[in-house]
């Protein structure tokens, strides 16, 4: 008889200052994703001289401001922090990211290293960053544009002396990568590859006029896809589709239900708004709520929304992990919308939608819908199905599904 096997633990993560268990946010113990690579490793045997153990802090890094920018579940954050804190250095480092999910996982990792609270300061990429940067150490992100954006508004605080290495595996660096490195803070090179990983080193040029981000930039939506369009949808850097509007999105919009007046509706997964603004405007006197684990896409969301509904009119904002249970209370909502991503960062994964739909059915009411788009082939109908008792074909075309799920 066969058996599903259990996936293996996940392996710890070494470094020159300690061993991590470290974990993803939320935990999936069906996937077992690891939550560091080998870009993470690189990056830290070199701020270690290369070498196999190290004692106390990384040199060069005690008393200076240290900003981790675009770290991803939080294993440098909590190498360096944990480091900092044995050598009884006066500040950990400092952590930018665009992600709720890693701001949960770096926290959880900091709790299971032992760190003191305090150990490390994290902000999101839509606060005000630090006014002076002395080592800037960057996970290069999947997003170029969220790249661009971010050296941008770190460039100010960072001077002639400030230590500036990226890290990524080698199908994330590309030469684009080192042109915008070069363009906006100094002169840069890359390492030899080491596991498919590379490392970026750039030099700030003080001399350097790299002139204002283009982020955030608008478009106009297209004139054939119902009440929204024509209307501006409002991009900043990093957001789903921040060109042009994607083909799921367009057939989503050509079938969204109306609302009743005083209707609760959640835009989940919301990435720059327009299906919930749509719906918005569809719909006049519903109460729409935006949520997205992105701080860029609830930004753009907002100014979307605002941009065409104008700046007193209600609406929620959340950055939140789907509709996990601090961000809407159970049995408030009365319809969600929904295009739900299948991937997290290089991996092609369900965890996503899956989290999505329970926390959808969770939110909403006796007799509330979820309404989803999704490629046909991802088979979202047997989730729903299973997970709601029910699910109807809305709308179809080769590539594409409407579903909409009704909780009884």
């Amino acid at each position: 008889m066969n058996r599903l096997s259990t996936p293996a633990a996940a392996p710890p993560f070494v470094t020159p200052w300690g061993t991590f268990d470290l974990t993803r946010y939320p935990e999936d113990p069906r996937e077992r994703l690891r939550a560091w690579d080998a870009a993470d490793e690189y990056l830290l045997r070199h701020l270690a001289g290369e070498t196999d153990s190290a004692q106390g802090a990384p040199t060069g890094l005690t008393g200076r401001t240290v900003v981790v920018l675009g770290d991803r579940w939080g294993a440098l954050t909590t190498a360096l922090a944990t480091a900092l804190a044995a050598a009884d250095a006066p500040a950990g480092p400092v952590q930018v990211s665009d992600s709720h999910l890693g701001r949960q996982a770096t926290l959880a990792n900091l709790a299971r290293a032992g760190a003191a609270p305090g150990a490390a300061r994290l902000l999101t990429t839509q606060d005000a960053p630090p006014e002076r940067i002395d080592v800037l150490l960057v996970r290069i992100p999947k997003s170029l544009a969220l790249l661009e954006d971010q050296l941008h508004r770190l460039a100010p605080a960072v001077h002639p002396g400030t230590v500036v290495v990226g890290t990524g595996m080698v199908t994330e660096i590309h030469t684009s990568t080192l042109q915008l490195f070069a363009r906006i803070l100094g002169p840069t090179r890359t390492s030899l590859a080491v596991r498919k990983a590379r490392l970026v080193f750039c030099t700030p040029d003080p001399a350097l006029d790299p002139g204002p981000s283009p982020w955030p930039h608008s478009y106009a939506l297209p004139g054939d896809i119902g009440p929204a369009a024509g209307r501006t949808v409002v991009n900043h850097a990093g957001t789903f589709c921040a060109e042009r509007l994607d083909i799921g999105t367009r057939f989503f919009l050509g079938h969204l239900p109306a609302a009743a007046p005083g209707a609760r509706v959640v835009d989940l997964g919301c990435g720059n708004g327009v299906v919930g603004t749509a719906a918005a405007l569809a719909s006049p006197g519903a109460e729409l709520v935006f949520v997205d684990e992105s701080h860029q896409a609830v930004a753009s969301a907002e100014a979307t929304f605002r941009a065409n509904l104008g700046p007193d009119a209600p609406a929620e904002f959340l950055t939140a992990d789907a509709l996990a249970t601090e961000a809407v209370p159970a049995g408030s909502v009365d319809l969600v919308l929904n295009n739900p991503p299948f991937h997290s960062h290089q991996a092609t994964t369900d965890a996503t939608a899956w989290r999505m739909f329970t926390g959808a059915r969770r939110a909403l009411r006796p007799g509330g819908e979820l309404w989803v788009v999704g490629n046909r082939h991802l088979g979202y109908h047997v989730k729903l199905r299973r997970l709601f008792g029910n699910c109807r074909l809305v709308a179809g075309n080769p590539k594409f599904v409407v579903l909409r799920a009704v909780k009884r």
